[in-house]
């Protein structure tokens, strides 16, 4: 029986919040879980989870060995868990150069996809990167970008094609169970959202447990937690992780030649989820 639940967003769309607010639920503890001890949504690039269960270095192994091989350990894990897993995933949904996928669906129970505003996304990159809000736009655009948080420890490159290809190589999958959860509605309702995600998980629905949870994982307490003793995935060249989670910091940080222009590169899929209206507004 799988047990593999991913959670999968491009890079900056809540990933790290959910993993927050899901590992406060399953702990169920007295105060808030350790922001870099978290249990839940480990990601399965990272080299060591790698090497452990392929039994080889990854250094060992060629570019196409390692993508070959992460099938192989998607279905161990799954294999070896008899409660739901959660893991952390940013790579686009593709093809090997053998035409086999690159997500295992046999090991797969569902997907919880993390969909933000792109607005938002490339501001936000650009704080992460330390790099310019221009140049996040032009790789949102790009089929090739690619994305590596730490060398060391994550061999294996994440693939995110476009922006706009990332969320249909995952919602428009056929045979993957997905469930879809827009950050700007874990913002506006956080209790009912997060309580659709625990029940499309197959975990005990409990009221209390999930407010519990949601108030464990506000942004202030988690940037509280990164202050005091910092964040391990943040970026070296980033001064915080938790940098603000505003919804519509775009409107702040991009010019309106590179609105128009993400709009110009993703404006069918933002509309399809929400994120601009018939007319071309831009919503939130």
């Amino acid at each position: 029986m799988p047990n593999l639940y991913w959670l999968a967003s491009y890079p900056k769309s809540g990933n790290s919040w959910m993993r927050i607010l899901l590992t406060n639920y399953l702990l169920d503890g007295d105060a808030p879980a350790d922001i870099n001890q978290l249990g839940a949504g480990q990601i399965l690039s990272a080299r060591q989870i790698f090497d452990d269960n392929v039994g080889v270095e990854a250094s060992d192994l060629t570019r196409e060995e390692m993508e070959r091989y992460r099938l192989a350990v998607y279905d161990h894990i799954s294999a070896q868990s008899q409660a739901p897993l959660f893991v952390r995933i940013h790579d686009a949904i593709t093809r090997t150069p053998g035409g086999h996928l690159t997500l295992s669906k046999p090991a797969t129970a569902g997907v919880v996809y993390l969909l933000r505003n792109p607005l938002d996304i490339a501001v936000s990159l650009a704080h992460h990167n330390r790099s310019t809000v221009t140049k996040m736009v032009a790789k949102m655009a790009d089929p090739t970008f690619t994305f590596v948080e730490a060398p060391a420890h994550h061999p294996l490159v994440q693939h995110l094609l476009t922006w706009s290809g990332h969320v249909t190589s995952w919602v428009d999958e056929p045979g993957l169970r997905v469930h879809l959860v827009r950050y700007e509605d874990l913002q506006a309702d956080p209790i009912a959202t997060f309580t659709a995600i625990v029940r499309f998980c197959g975990l005990h629905d409990d009221p209390a447990r999930v407010a519990k949870a949601v108030d464990f994982s506000r942004f202030e307490r988690v940037q509280t937690q990164e202050l005091e003793q910092g964040y391990g995935g943040k970026s070296e060249r980033a001064d915080s992780f938790f940098r603000s989670g505003k919804v519509g910091s775009w409107r702040e940080g991009l010019s309106e030649e590179l609105v128009a222009r993400l709009v110009a590169d993703h404006g069918a899929v933002m509309r399809r989820f929400g994120y601009l209206t018939e007319g071309g507004e831009v919503v939130y």
